[in-house]
């Protein structure tokens, strides 16, 4: 089955803590993982994609409770072949896309009152809002 990991080494490897990986696993985002004799988790590179994705969901500002919706989808499967996966993956790509388009405004927006404006409002705006 390849390379196995501790909690403390696939905390290291992702980025997630181990409280979070436990968290995690207590909420169903991960499936519970194997253990050893000694009751020790047991990780595998399968077990750290599934929390990479979860990080690169979570960054998207997705909440758990939607990223619960992809762990019931087969991970090995192709895209194409799970329609409401891929659907679901284009829906959040175009809620992505728009993120960018918004965040892309709000630094133009920024850009444009460091480059040529002393404050934030236009100063002609609030000239005639006083008058």
């Amino acid at each position: 089955m390849g390379d196995t990991f501790s909690i403390k080494q696939v905390s290291k490897r992702t980025g997630l803590t181990e409280d979070a990986i436990r968290y995690y696993e207590k909420i169903g985002l991960l499936p519970p993982p194997q253990r050893k004799d000694n009751g020790h988790r047991v990780y595998h590179i399968e077990d750290a994609e599934i929390m990479e994705l979860i990080i690169c969901l979570k960054k998207t500002g997705m909440s758990l409770e939607d990223m619960k919706a992809y762990v019931h989808f087969p991970f090995k499967e192709n895209i194409q072949s799970v329609p409401e996966l891929k659907a679901m993956l284009q829906n959040y790509r175009q809620k992505i896309t728009d993120q960018i388009s918004d965040l892309q405004r709000i630094l133009r927006f920024i850009d444009d009152k460091l480059n040529h404006d002393q404050s934030l409002l236009n100063p002609d705006r609030a000239t005639n809002e006083e008058s």
